[in-house]
C-alpha cells in the first residue's frame, strides 16, 4: 500500500472523526436549550459511554499505528514536537487497553490528562506549521517543526491527525465519566 493511500486514509478517517465530534458537540449544546433533543443528547452519551473504553482503544491504536507507519515505512522523520505528541498517545494505547479488559469506567481520570497535554502539543505544532516565524528554534533546524510532512484537504496535517484523535478520546472519556458518575464496573462488581 503506497503511503499515499495511507495518508488519505488517515485523513479521511481525521474528517470524520472531525465531523463526529462537532455533531456531537453541537446536539450536547443544542440538548440543554431544546428540549426534544434532550433525548437525543442522553441516548448519543449512554450509547458512546457503553463503548468508550473500545472507542478510544481504536483512536489511539489508529494513531499509533499511523505514526509508526509514517516514520518507520514513510520514512518520515518525526520533529520534537511530533516525539512529544507521541509520548502522550503511546502509552494511552496500554492504558486503554487494560481499561477495555477490566471495563474500567473511571479510565478517564487517567486518560484525560494525558490527551489533555497531547491536544495542547498538536495546538501548538499545529499553530508552527501555519506560522512558522513562531517556531522559536526547539526544534532541530534539519528537521523543523513547521514542516508539513502531509497536508490534506488544504488542512488535514499529521499534528492535525493526532489533535483530533486526542479531543475523540478526550470527548469519549467524559461521556463515559458523566453516564458512569464516576463510577467504575470494577467498583460495582466488588460491592455486590
Amino acid at each position: 500500500m503506497s503511503t499515499n493511500t495511507v495518508t488519505l486514509f488517515l485523513a479521511l478517517l481525521t474528517l470524520g472523526t472531525m465531523a463526529t465530534l462537532a455533531a456531537a458537540l453541537a446536539v450536547t449544546a443544542l440538548g440543554g436549550a431544546v428540549p426534544r433533543l434532550a433525548a437525543t443528547r442522553a441516548a448519543i452519551v449512554e450509547a458512546v459511554a457503553a463503548q468508550a473504553n473500545q472507542l478510544s482503544l481504536l483512536a489511539a491504536f489508529v494513531a499509533v499505528a499511523g505514526s509508526l507507519y509514517l516514520s518507520e515505512i514513510a520514512n518520515f522523520i518525526p520533529c520534537r514536537l511530533c516525539w512529544f505528541q507521541r509520548t502522550m498517545m503511546y502509552p494511552l494505547l496500554p492504558l486503554l487497553a487494560v481499561a477495555a479488559i477490566r471495563r474500567d469506567q473511571r479510565v478517564g481520570l487517567y486518560a484525560i490528562p494525558i490527551a489533555l497535554i497531547g491536544i495542547a502539543i498538536s495546538a501548538y505544532h499545529i499553530l508552527i506549521e501555519r506560522f512558522p516565524e513562531l517556531e522559536s528554534g526547539a526544534c532541530d533546524p534539519t528537521n523543523p517543526c513547521s514542516l508539513k510532512w502531509v497536508e490534506r484537504f488544504g488542512f488535514v496535517t499529521i499534528p492535525t491527525m493526532a489533535a483530533t484523535a486526542f479531543a475523540f478520546i478526550i470527548a469519549v472519556q467524559v461521556a463515559q465519566l458523566r453516564a458512569s458518575g464516576g463510577r467504575s464496573t470494577i467498583d460495582q462488581e466488588s460491592s455486590t
